[in-house]
C-alpha cells in the first residue's frame, strides 16, 4: 500500500520543538565522557560528548575542580585520534575548560607538535589554544614560531597568530564578514587570558607590518587591528599609521572599514573642525567611491559623525546614503535610513533632499526600516507636508509593534512642538490612536505627549483635555486614569468652560475601581475650590460620594466637604483652601523620609513643620550614573519651578518678587579637587541670588559653618543684601549656601565677583564616623564669577518670526550698524553675537551655509521685566576677514530696544 502523502502545512510542532540537548544533565554527560578512555576510540561518539560538554559550559553550568580535571585528562587522550573533526573539538574543549598551570604542561607538548605540523588546520588551532592557556615562560619559548606564523603563506595560520596577539593584548575586535553580499556583524572576539604579555606582542611590530601588506583579506584586517592596538597609546604613532595607510596600501574591504574608523578617531582627536582644514577628510570622501558597499557606508557614517561637520562636508555622504535608500538589499536600506535619522537630529535641512526616497520606505516590509523612515520624515518635514504625512502614518501604525509605535509618537510630539500651528491635526491623530488597542507603555507615551502639548501650546489646552476625558471613559489602566484626573484638576478650572469636564470626572465615581474613584473625588474638589459658580453642584456630587463602599472615597469626600464648607461648617479663607488643594508640597521627600525614620513614637505627634526644607543637590554617586529623565505625566516640575519653590523657603527672599531666570550651573573649582563648588545665578527684577552648591569629597573631614564670602569690588552697582551659611557639610552630601545682592531695577547690570569658600574643618574618625569636637578655620579660593548681559534675557522661540515681527510693529524699532573686526569666519561671528545676547535662534538661522559672504540670523526672547524682544541680524564680509553687522531690534519697550544695542556696543 502506498504511503499517505504529508502536506507541507501539516502540524509539525513536535518536531520543531525537539532539541538534542533537551533535558541534558551534567552527571549523565560526565558518565558518557568515559568513552574518551576506550581503547578503540569512536570519533563520532566522542565528538557528540564534547558537544554536550561545550553546551553545558556555555549555558553557565559550573564544573567542580575534580570534575574539570577528570574531563581535561580524558580529553587529552583524544590526541591519539587522527580524525580531523574530533581534533577540532578537542581544541575547543581545552580552550573552554581552561586548565590550571599544573595541568597545562600535559598538553603543551602535543600542542607544540601540532603547531609544527604539516597540516595547516592543526597549526592554526594549536596556535589559538596555546596562546589561550599558556603562561609567560612558555610564550617566550614559542615566540619565534608565532612570528613565523604571522607571515605564513597560509592565511588561516597567519590570521590565527594575529588574532592570538590581539587576545594577548586583552582587546575586543569586531570581525566583519560578507554573507550573501550583505555585510553583517558576525561575532566578537573577546577572551581573557590567565596572564597577558603585551611587551612580547609589541616586539612583533615588523612582522605585523609585513602582514598588513598581505593579499588575504582577513590577514590584512587582523594585522591592521593588531598593529593599531600595539600603537594605541601613542597618538602620534597612530596618526602616522593612518597617514601611511590612507595612501592606498589597504585593499581588503574589511581592513578598509577598520582604517576608516581609525581615521575618524584621529580626526576627532585633532580637534580641528574648520571646513577645508580638517585632516584626512579627502580620504573619507574618496572612500565614498569604493566598489564595496560596506566601505562606502562606513565612510558615509564616519563623515556624518565628525565633530562640527558642515553642510558642504555632509553633502557627498548624504548623496550615497540616498542611493542606498533605493537598494534591493534590506541591510543597506536599514543602515542608510538609520544614519539619516541620526543626522536629522542635528542637520535636518541636509536630509530634506532624501524625503521623497524615504516616503517610499513607509510601506517597506521591514518594520524597522519603515519606522526609521517615518521618524526621519517627521524630523525633516516642513509645515506644508504635515497633513500628508499624517495620512500615510495612519495606515502604517496598525502594522507595527508597540515599541515602534512609541518611537513614532515621540517623533510626532517633537513635530507638533516644532510647528505649533498644526496642533489640531496632530492632536487628532494622537487621540485616534489612543482609542486603538495597545499596551500600557504605548498608551502612556501618547498621554504624555498630549500633556506636553497642552503645557507648551496654550491653544491646544481645551482640545487636548477633551481628548483625555474621552480616553478615561474606557481606560483600562488605573495609573493613567488617576494621572489624567490629577492633570484635569490642575488645568481644567483654568479653561473657558470648566463645567463641561464635570460629567467625565463624576462618571469615574460610578464606573471605576476604588483608586480611580478616590482620585475623581479629589479632582471634583479642586474644581469646586477654583470655580465659585460650580461649587453648589460640586457639593451635591461630593455628598453622594459619602455613601461609597470604599473608606478612602468616603474620607476624601468628607474632608473636602468640610474644607469647602459644604457641610454647613465655617469656611476657611479661599487662600487656605487653595493652598490645601493646589499648594505645592515644598518639603523634599528625601528629607521627609529621613525625619519619619528618625521619629520615635511618643505623646507628641509628628510635626511636619520640623522637617528641613533645604533642597539637597544630587550626591556624587548619583551624578556618576545619571538615569533617563521621565517625561509627561510622570515628569517632575521644571527646573525653574523647583528653584522658585526652593527660594520661597528662604525668608530673606520673600520680598524679591517673581523669579525671572536661573542660569545653568557654573563650575568654580577644577575637577577632582577636594571641594567641588558650582554656582547658579537666580535673576530677579531688583536682586540677584547666588546659589553655591558645595560638595565635600574628603571622607575624613566634616565641614561646618560653610559660607562663601563674595567681593563685589568689580561690580560697584551691586550691594550685598544677605548671606545664608550652610551649617554642616559631611562627606558626599551636597548642600547649598546663598548670597544675595541688590541691583538697579530692570537694568542689565554686569560685573565680576571674586569668591572664597570659608569653613571650619573637623577630622572624622574613620572607624566610628564621629567628628572631633574642635575644628580649625580654613578657606578655599574659588574661581571668579561674572554677571553678563545674557543673564537678563530668557530664551523663548517663536513659530513664525515674520508674523511676530510684524505684530510688534516699527514703533520701538532700533536699527544700527556695527563693525565686528577681523573674524575667523562668518559662522564664528554669528555664534559670538548669539552668545552675547543670549536669545533663541529661530527657523534654523544660526547655521551659516559654507562659503557664504552674507547671512541673516533671527533671534527672539524675553527681556527682564517680561518684555518680548525680536532681533534681526544681517552679517556681511567687509574685506577678506572683517565682518560688518546690521542690528535691527523690535520690542514692546523702547528702553529694551536701546538696551540690546548697548549690549552689542559694549560687547
Amino acid at each position: 500500500m502506498a504511503q499517505p502523502l504529508v502536506k507541507k502545512d501539516d502540524d509539525r510542532d513536535d518536531e520543531a520543538e525537539y532539541s538534542p540537548f533537551l533535558g541534558l544533565e551534567k552527571g549523565s554527560v560526565l558518565q558518557e565522557a568515559r568513552v574518551f578512555n576506550d581503547p578503540q576510540l569512536d570519533a563520532r561518539r566522542c565528538s557528540q560528548v564534547i558537544t554536550k560538554l561545550l553546551y553545558l559550559l556555555n549555558q553557565g553550568e559550573t564544573f567542580t575542580k575534580v570534575e574539570a580535571t577528570e574531563v581535561f585528562f580524558a580529553v587529552t587522550k583524544l590526541f591519539q585520534s587522527k580524525d580531523m573533526g574530533l581534533r577540532r573539538m578537542v581544541y575547543l574543549m581545552i580552550k573552554e575548560i581552561s586548565p590550571s598551570a599544573d595541568e597545562v604542561i600535559i598538553v603543551t607538548s602535543s600542542l607544540m607538535k601540532d603547531m609544527n605540523s604539516k597540516i595547516d588546520m592543526y597549526r592554526a588551532n594549536a596556535i589559538r589554544v596555546l596562546c589561550r592557556i599558556t603562561d609567560g615562560t612558555l610564550l617566550s619559548q614559542i615566540e619565534r614560531y608565532l612570528k613565523q606564523a604571522i607571515v605564513d603563506k597560509n592565511p588561516v595560520v597567519a590570521s590565527a597568530a594575529l588574532v592570538s596577539g590581539i587576545h594577548l593584548l586583552q582587546v575586543i575586535v569586531i570581525l566583519i564578514s560578507f554573507c550573501n553580499s550583505l555585510y553583517i556583524l558576525i561575532f566578537i572576539y573577546a577572551s581573557c587570558l590567565l596572564q597577558t604579555n603585551p611587551e612580547i606582542v609589541k616586539r612583533w611590530s615588523n612582522e605585523v607590518q609585513e602582514a598588513v601588506q598581505s593579499r588575504a583579506a582577513l590577514v590584512q584586517f587582523h594585522a591592521l587591528g593588531l598593529l593599531h592596538q600595539i600603537r594605541q597609546n601613542d597618538r602620534l604613532a597612530v596618526s602616522k599609521l593612518v597617514t601611511s595607510l590612507t595612501r592606498g596600501t589597504v585593499r581588503s574591504p574589511l581592513a578598509q572599514c577598520l582604517l576608516i574608523r581609525y581615521t575618524s578617531q584621529v580626526i576627532h582627536e585633532s580637534g580641528n573642525t574648520q571646513s577645508g582644514e580638517r585632516p584626512f577628510y579627502d580620504y573619507l570622501e574618496s572612500c565614498l567611491r569604493h566598489k564595496s558597499d560596506m566601505v562606502i557606508f562606513e565612510a558615509a557614517r564616519a563623515i556624518t559623525e565628525l565633530n562640527g561637520v558642515t553642510s558642504r562636508e555632509l553633502t557627498p555622504a548624504i548623496t550615497v546614503l540616498q542611493l542606498f535608500l533605493s537598494s534591493t538589499k534590506p541591510v543597506l536600506r536599514f543602515a542608510a535610513v538609520r544614519t539619516l535619522n541620526k543626522v536629522a537630529m542635528t542637520h535636518p535641512m541636509a536630509v530634506t533632499n532624501c524625503n521623497i526616497d524615504m516616503e517610499s520606505l513607509i510601506s517597506d516590509q521591514n518594520r524597522s526600516i519603515a519606522t526609521l523612515a517615518i521618524t526621519t520624515l517627521l524630523k525633516t518635514g516642513n509645515e506644508s507636508s504635515v497633513d500628508r504625512l499624517m495620512k500615510q502614518i495612519t495606515n502604517f501604525m496598525s502594522d507595527i509593534a508597540d515599541e515602534f509605535k512609541i518611537v513614532v509618537v515621540e517623533a510626532i510630539r517633537s513635530l507638533c512642538l516644532k510647528f505649533p500651528l498644526k496642533y489640531r491635526s496632530l492632536m487628532n491623530f494622537l487621540s485616534n490612536i489612543l482609542r486603538e488597542e495597545g499596551g500600557f507603555d504605548y498608551k502612556k507615551a501618547i498621554v504624555d505627549s498630549i500633556v506636553i502639548l497642552i503645557r507648551d501650546i496654550p491653544d491646544a489646552k481645551e482640545v487636548g483635555l477633551l481628548h483625555l476625558c474621552e480616553f478615561i471613559e474606557d481606560c483600562e489602566f488605573t495609573y493613567l486614569s488617576t494621572q489624567i484626573l490629577h492633570f484635569l484638576g490642575i488645568e481644567g478650572p483654568k479653561t473657558s468652560d470648566p463645567s463641561k469636564y464635570i460629567r467625565y470626572i463624576y462618571n469615574r465615581v460610578h464606573l471605576e475601581n476604588a483608586i480611580v474613584r478616590a482620585s475623581a473625588v479629589s479632582t471634583l474638589a479642586k474644581f469646586g475650590a477654583a470655580v465659585d459658580v460650580l461649587k453648589p453642584r460640586i457639593f451635591v456630587l461630593l455628598r453622594r460620594c459619602l455613601f461609597d463602599s470604599d473608606d478612602e472615597v468616603r474620607d476624601r469626600a468628607t474632608l473636602y466637604l468640610d474644607t469647602l464648607g459644604g457641610d454647613g461648617s465655617v469656611v476657611e479663607t479661599d487662600k487656605d483652601v487653595k493652598d490645601f488643594l493646589f499648594g505645592p508640597f515644598d518639603i523634599p521627600l528625601v528629607n521627609l523620609e529621613t525625619s519619619l525614620k528618625n521619629y520615635e513614637p511618643s505623646e507628641e505627634g509628628f510635626d511636619i513643620n520640623s522637617v528641613p526644607k533645604e533642597v539637597k543637590s544630587q550626591p556624587l554617586a548619583e551624578k556618576k550614573a545619571p538615569g533617563k529623565k521621565p517625561t509627561g505625566l510622570g515628569a517632575p516640575p521644571s527646573t525653574a519651578d523647583a528653584y522658585e519653590r526652593m527660594l520661597s523657603t528662604i525668608s530673606e527672599c520673600a520680598n524679591f518678587g517673581k523669579l525671572f531666570k536661573s542660569s545653568a550651573p557654573v563650575e568654580l573649582t577644577e575637577a577632582e579637587t577636594e571641594y567641588a563648588v558650582n554656582v547658579i545665578k537666580h535673576i530677579f527684577d531688583r536682586h540677584v541670588v547666588f546659589q553655591y552648591n558645595c560638595t565635600n569629597t574628603i571622607p575624613e573631614q566634616l565641614l561646618e559653618h560653610v559660607i562663601v564670602t563674595v567681593d563685589a569690588s568689580d561690580a560697584d552697582e551691586f550691594s550685598e543684601v544677605f548671606s545664608k551659611p550652610l551649617r554642616s557639610l559631611p562627606y558626599d552630601s551636597p548642600g547649598q549656601t546663598f548670597v544675595a545682592f541688590e541691583k538697579p531695577e530692570g537694568v542689565p547690570t554686569v560685573g565680576k565677583f571674586s569668591n572664597i569658600l570659608k569653613f571650619i574643618v573637623k577630622e572624622v574618625d574613620p572607624t566610628t564616623g564621629e567628628a572631633e569636637d574642635d575644628g580649625v578655620e580654613d578657606e578655599y579660593q574659588l574661581e571668579d564669577l561674572e554677571i553678563v548681559a545674557a543673564d537678563y534675557v530668557l530664551k523663548v522661540g517663536v513659530s513664525n518670526f515674520r508674523n511676530a515681527w510684524e505684530s510688534l510693529g516699527p514703533d520701538f524699532e532700533r536699527v544700527d550698524e556695527y563693525g565686528l573686526g577681523p573674524r575667523e569666519s562668518l559662522a564664528e561671528a554669528v555664534n559670538t553675537v548669539i552668545n552675547l545676547l543670549g536669545l533663541e535662534p529661530c527657523e534654523g538661522t544660526e547655521e551659516v551655509p559654507p562659503n557664504s559672504r552674507s547671512h541673516t540670523c533671527l533671534l527672539s526672547g524675553v527681556f527682564i521685566g517680561n518684555v518680548k524682544v525680536l532681533v534681526r541680524l544681517s552679517f556681511g564680509l567687509d574685506g577678506p576677514k572683517d565682518v560688518a553687522m546690521k542690528l535691527s531690534v523690535r520690542s514692546e519697550d523702547e528702553t529694551v530696544s536701546d538696551a540690546i544695542h548697548e549690549i552689542v556696543a559694549s560687547g
